[in-house]
C-alpha cells in the first residue's frame, strides 16, 4: 500500500516551488491515527488547556487527573458526579468546571461519540456533534480530527499559526482572512492538515499538538 504521507510530500510539493523548499527543511509530518484515542478524555483535557500557557494548563490538569487516583482514564460517571468545588479547587475556572461537566453529561448520553464510532465519521460530521458541548469550538474538534485522528485534510483557517505560515511562506505583506484561506486550501486538497502542519514549522514555533505527535 502507497505511503499517504509521501503522496501529501509530493501534491504539496508539487503545487509551489517554495512549498517545496519548506517541506525540505522542515521536520517531516509524522502525525498518525492514535487508535486508542478517547474523546473524554482528548476534549476535557483541550477545555483545561484553553487560554492558559501550557505549563499551568498541565499543572492544572495533572491536579484534576489526580482526584481520580491513578486511573488512566477519566470516567464521565465519575467527573458528573465530581462537587464543582473539588474541580475548582484543582485549578479549574467556574465556566471550565461547567464545561467539562457538559461534556461528561454528552458523553454519557451518546452525544459525544466514542473513539471507534468516530473513526468511521466524516469531518463535519464529527465537528457538528462534539461542538454541541460547551466550550467546544470548531478549532478544538479540528486539532483533535488533525492530531489524535490522524485525518489528513483537516483545514484549520481559523488558527493563526496557519495563517501566518502561508504569509511567511510566500512572502505576503498580510494575513490572509479565514474565507481567503478556504478558498487557497483547495489546491492543496486532499492533504490540508499537512499543509497546516508546514505552516506551522514555517513560524518555527511549536505545533498546537505536538506533544501528540
Amino acid at each position: 500500500m502507497a505511503d499517504p504521507i509521501a503522496a501529501a510530500l509530493a501534491h504539496l510539493s508539487a503545487s509551489d516551488a517554495r512549498f517545496a523548499e519548506l517541506i525540505a527543511r522542515a521536520r517531516r509530518y509524522e502525525t498518525r491515527a492514535n487508535v486508542l484515542v478517547r474523546p473524554f478524555d482528548s476534549l476535557a483535557e483541550s477545555i483545561a488547556y484553553q487560554q492558559l500557557s501550557g505549563k499551568a494548563a498541565a499543572t492544572i490538569w495533572g491536579r484534576v487527573k489526580a482526584l481520580y487516583g491513578k486511573r488512566k482514564w477519566l470516567d464521565a460517571k465519575q467527573v458528573l458526579a465530581t462537587p464543582d468545588e473539588k474541580l475548582r479547587a484543582a485549578g479549574l475556572s467556574g465556566s471550565k468546571t461547567v464545561a467539562i461537566k457538559d461534556l461528561a453529561a454528552k458523553v454519557l448520553d451518546g452525544t459525544v461519540p466514542s473513539g471507534a464510532a468516530l473513526a468511521k465519521m466524516s469531518e463535519d460530521e464529527i465537528i457538528d456533534r462534539l461542538t454541541k458541548v460547551r466550550g467546544i469550538g470548531r478549532w478544538t474538534v479540528e486539532m483533535m480530527l488533525l492530531f489524535d485522528l490522524g485525518r489528513l485534510d483537516v483545514w484549520p483557517i481559523d488558527d493563526l499559526g496557519v495563517r501566518k505560515g502561508y504569509m511567511k511562506t510566500f512572502g505576503k505583506r498580510k494575513m490572509p482572512k479565514p474565507k481567503e484561506l478556504h478558498k487557497l486550501g483547495e489546491k492543496w486538497r486532499p492533504y490540508r492538515s499537512v499543509a497546516a502542519w508546514y505552516f506551522w514549522r514555517a513560524c518555527d514555533t511549536q505545533t498546537p499538538g505536538a506533544n501528540r505527535s
